[in-house]
């Protein structure tokens, strides 16, 4: 039998997937086939779905400037139509921030919630099925099986039945947990990319009276010396939660829409930008060993820690969790320990000075009941060699989103996808 034929290939239905997918959908008429490993839509708008609509957040500067992304950011919102929350008294904390060599940013927001998110996705999914473009989930593709034709296999995950497709365009977005499928595709193509820049800090837990600016700005982005920042608060029903990556959990934050009440807690991450140079050979390796020593110290869990006994020099047990002066108990119940032990004297050097000017600003965030968890990476470090504005990176295939370091955030991932879909219109045109 010979190979079925699609116009396009899109892998991954996260925002840069589904961005690329809207746009040719919308404005030619190639047949698209959209897939996704996972049994349902992934990536950010699959968690607590929060989104920036003002530049530079999320958009990395080496594929961005300011008017790019004013013009694309109205097409995004276009699609998914946020409501943009208040922000008050912002000039009081930015002030503060300012006298002690920081700085508050102020965001366009939007929130959704996770236990939203996923109407919002399967309404997106559905429109693109009523727009002619097809779309299986549970389906991978494999990476081993590309040729120099844009030909490739791909395999139904549950029935194990596998299928070749020959395409003009192939869309690679497979998202920050895609990094090793993407670098697999980039060697097998010997695509030039580099790997050489992770985040890595820790997720605060702490009560909202510690932390009350979440009153005023539901997420806010302080930048700190040392390229340290914060980045994805929740606050209203907020939870710490575990995410799988291959053998290791890494932590992470989400936060229930405003239907589920306050539970009076806030978290946020606090992350440290790290650029390695030569000899390191891979700066995703890298996280992975950090992430597998937590793991091991931490007894196949990742570790949690009170300010109170970092302070101390001392270790937290299960008796650091109790109702006296630690008045809450951890959302995201995980292995007590020494986080002295697992990050790096250097970054968490560094973690811990900027909380100290935090703690400048908004008086109150390093109570002794705070928790500090551990690890937070984000492991979108590879960056292709890009051989045109569209994200080209050889014919006929485009790599987008986090997973590509084109984006980091649902907003600029979706903008990503547009871009890439422009490269194939104007190439179906010519």
């Amino acid at each position: 039998m010979s190979p079925k034929k699609f116009d396009v290939l899109i892998v991954g239905t996260g925002p840069a997937g589904l961005g690329a997918a809207f746009k040719l959908a919308e404005e030619t008429t190639l047949s698209i086939l959209l897939i996704d490993q996972e049994n349902i839509s992934s990536g950010g708008l699959h968690n607590d779905c929060k989104q920036n609509y003002t530049f530079p957040i999320g958009f990395p500067l080496e594929c961005w400037t300011q008017n790019l992304a004013d013009h694309y950011l109205l097409q995004v919102e276009k699609y998914l139509k946020p409501q943009i929350l208040p922000r008050e008294n912002i000039e009081l904390y930015q002030k503060r921030a300012e006298k002690v060599d920081s700085k508050l940013i102020s965001i366009r927001q939007s929130h959704v919630g996770t236990d939203k998110s996923k109407y919002l996705i399967e309404g997106l999914i559905n429109d693109l099925k009523k727009r002619g473009v097809e779309v299986r989930l549970g389906t991978e593709l494999l990476a081993h099986s590309y040729k120099e034709n844009n030909e490739i296999t791909l395999r139904d995950k549950k029935s194990g039945v596998e299928e070749n497709l020959i395409l003009k365009h192939l869309i690679v977005a497979p998202g920050r947990k895609g990094f090793s499928f993407l670098q697999d595709m980039m060697n097998l193509m010997k695509v030039p990319f580099v790997d050489n820049v992770l985040d890595v800090g820790i997720r605060v837990e702490t009560k909202v009276e510690h932390y009350p600016i979440v009153k005023d700005y539901y997420d806010p982005k302080f930048l700190f010396p040392k390229r340290v920042r914060t980045f994805c608060t929740n606050s209203g029903h907020a939870q710490v939660v575990k995410e799988k990556y291959k053998d290791f959990f890494l932590v992470n934050g989400h936060a229930l829409s405003s239907d589920y009440g306050d539970n009076g807690l806030v978290n946020f991450a606090l992350l440290k930008t790290i650029g390695l140079q030569d000899p390191v050979r891979s700066g995703q390796q890298m996280a992975i060993y950090l992430a597998r020593l937590c793991d091991e110290i931490g007894g196949g869990k990742p570790i949690m820690q009170r300010v109170g006994d970092f302070r101390m020099n001392k270790r937290s047990t299960l008796e650091s969790f109790n109702n006296d002066l630690y008045h809450f108990s951890p959302t995201c119940p995980v292995t007590a320990g020494d986080l002295g032990l697992v990050v790096p004297s250097k970054i968490m050097r560094d973690l811990w000075n900027s909380l100290k000017l935090l703690d400048t600003i908004i008086p109150g965030v390093l109570h002794p009941s705070t928790i500090m968890y551990y690890p937070e990476i984000k492991m979108y470090a590879n960056r292709p060699q890009f051989l045109n504005e569209h994200f080209l990176v050889r014919p006929g295939v485009y790599m987008i989103g986090d997973g590509a370091g084109t984006s980091r955030g649902i907003t600029a991932a979706w903008a990503s996808g547009i871009r890439a879909a422009e490269g194939i219109i104007g190439a179906a045109a010519t």
